[in-house]
């Protein structure tokens, strides 16, 4: 089960090596915070793969959408920028 959980950054220089091994073998994502300011995410290797897969195609999409409304008036592009985040959410 995939926890979210939110460590100050002293805690995690402390605990590096406990917080790495909750990310790595139970998927856990911990934000590290600052003053209470989340400052940055540790996440599993794989999850971080899978995000940069799904962040190419989401932008292949994108430029497809782009390219096809290119001179379009903004209202047309909008609806066809809708329809692409519906075709992403779908996949």
């Amino acid at each position: 089960m995939q926890v979210l959980k939110r460590e100050s950054a002293m805690t995690a220089r402390k605990n590096l090596g406990r917080l790495l091994e909750e990310a790595y073998y139970r998927g856990d994502e911990i934000v590290i915070e600052r003053a209470g300011k989340p400052m940055a995410v540790i996440i599993s290797f794989a999850e971080f793969e899978e995000f940069k897969q799904q962040r190419k195609k989401d932008f292949e999409i994108l430029g497809k959408v782009r390219a096809k409304n290119q001179g379009n008036k903004p209202e047309k592009v909008e609806i066809a920028v809708d329809s692409a985040i519906s075709e992403i959410r779908k996949g």
